[in-house]
This record gives structure tokens, sequence and C-alpha cells, in this order.
């Protein structure tokens, strides 16, 4: 029979695990984090032990790997649709978590984008496979703005209150429309990255908030390619925060004359524009 610990023990566990890891990785990488962003890491590993432990001691599958083969495009092209996801099985019930580094409030207010690719993974398990599925959920691992601010602020009471309100476990419905959908949409994506195309978001949807961030701050931000972009370019001008620091001479300056003209050259033959 398994030794049963108790939570403190986990806890201290868990800690050990942390700093191991961290220091392995530090080693290795030659990356150093904040003392504050190392506790912020650490206090992410330790709220998502306690606020789903039945969960975590349940999963009977992690890391399942999922495809829908021989899809076709509009236009033709064959493709395939993958994903990773994780299988509890518990009494006569199966259940299937996918985890986004998103957070819940985030999630819940944008549930189609996360319905229509939960319904695919649950077309592959029931159809392909030939397996029950019961249930599908995101698990959301991201505190969300309140959380995160109470563990900034160092505030006891307002970290334990936000605490409790914290659920990163959202159930999603099946519904097999969203399946027929999405493997449109991709195979439409599909096309548009075979043949170049490659439209920025306008202005107006970085302006526009997804749950209370702005789009430009949570999507644009993370992208590698925002100062190509000139949807993002033309946002970030528009921020005074941006220009007073000294950052508009930089997107502003495009190089000397033989520059412009080059980069104008290179544009022109890529839109074929004569």
């Amino acid at each position: 029979m398994p030794i049963q610990l108790t939570e403190q023990e986990v806890e201290k566990e868990v800690r050990e695990a942390f700093n191991l890891n961290y220091e392995r990785l530090r080693l290795e990488g030659g990356h150093v984090l904040t003392e504050d962003i190392k506790r912020l890491a650490l206090l992410e590993v330790l709220f998502y032990w306690k606020k789903m432990r039945d969960v975590a001691e349940n999963i009977t599958e992690t890391e399942v790997k999922l495809s829908l083969p021989e899809q076709k495009t509009p236009t033709g092209r064959k493709f395939s649709i993958e994903g990773i996801v994780d299988i509890l099985r518990e009494q006569d019930e199966t259940w299937m978590y996918d985890i986004k580094t998103h957070d819940g409030d985030y999630v819940r207010s944008n549930l189609h984008q996360y319905e229509e690719q939960l319904n695919v993974y649950s077309h592959i398990w029931n159809n392909l496979r030939g397996e029950e599925l019961d249930h599908t959920a995101i698990i959301a691992l991201s505190f969300g703005e309140k959380l995160n601010n109470a563990i900034k602020n160092k505030n006891q009471d307002q970290i334990d209150y936000e605490f409790a309100r914290w659920d990163p476990l959202i159930p999603i419905e099946y519904d097999k429309q969203h399946v027929d959908k999405i493997v449109r949409e991709f195979g439409r994506v599909v096309d548009e990255i075979e043949e170049n195309k490659f439209l920025p978001a306008p202005l107006e949807r970085l302006k526009m908030k997804d749950g209370d961030v702005l789009f430009a701050t949570r999507v644009c931000r993370n992208c590698d390619a925002r100062f190509s972009c000139s949807s993002y370019r033309e946002y970030a001008l528009g921020t005074s925060v941006r220009t007073s620091s000294g950052y508009k001479k930089y997107i502003e300056d495009l190089g000397n004359e033989v520059d412009v003209e080059n980069w104008k050259s290179v544009n022109l033959e890529v839109a074929n524009i004569p």
C-alpha cells in the first residue's frame, strides 16, 4: 500500500525539487531569475498542486499524442492536426485535459477559441481511437491579474482570498459542429502559410481587450516579429509610454537613403508590384 504524504510533506518535496531543477537549468543554460520571479514561479507550482491535487494524483495518461491525418486544404494541400493532452480515468468516467498557460478569466471570456480545439481532440479520441470520452476541460495555469497583484504586493490576506477564488479547471462542452469548422479553418491557414500570405491584425484589433488585457499586450508583446509588423509599429508609435522613453526614434529609423531604397525595392518585388 503506497505511503500517503501530508500536505506539508508534499510541499517540502515540491520546494526541494523546484530548487534542484532551477539550479540544474541555471547551470545548463546560464539563465538566472530574480528572487521575485523565482518566488512567483515556485508559488505557481505550489498553488497548482494545492488546487489541482485530486486531478494530478489521478491522471492515468500524460502527454497523449493525438493526430488527425490526411486532411485537405481548400486548394487540395494535405495536412495533419496534432495535439498533446492528459487523460484521467476515474471509476466509470474519462476526462481529457488540455493544459494552457493562459489565465482562467481569459479562457472563460474566449471559450470559443478553446472549444474548437478540444472538440477536434474529442473527435479524434472518440472516432479514430474508438475510446469513450465523457468530459473535456482546460486547465489554465496562469493566476490572473488579481491574484498576481496580491502576490506582487505580498498581501497574505488578499493572496488567501484570491487563491480561494482562483479556479483553473474549465469544463468544455463537446459539439461536433466545431470539428468541421476548425478543420476547415486549419486548412485555410495552411494555404495562407504556403502562399506566403502573412497579414497582421488590424490596428483596431490591437487596441481591443481580451478579458482585462489589450490584444497588443497579451499577443503582440510575445511575438518576435512585432517590430516588423505595420500594425504594431503604428500602435507603439501612438503609445505615449513608448515614445517618451526614446522608443520612437528607433522604430522610425529605417536607415540611410540607400537602406530605405533597398527596403522599398525588396518589398515591391515581394508584392509583385512593377
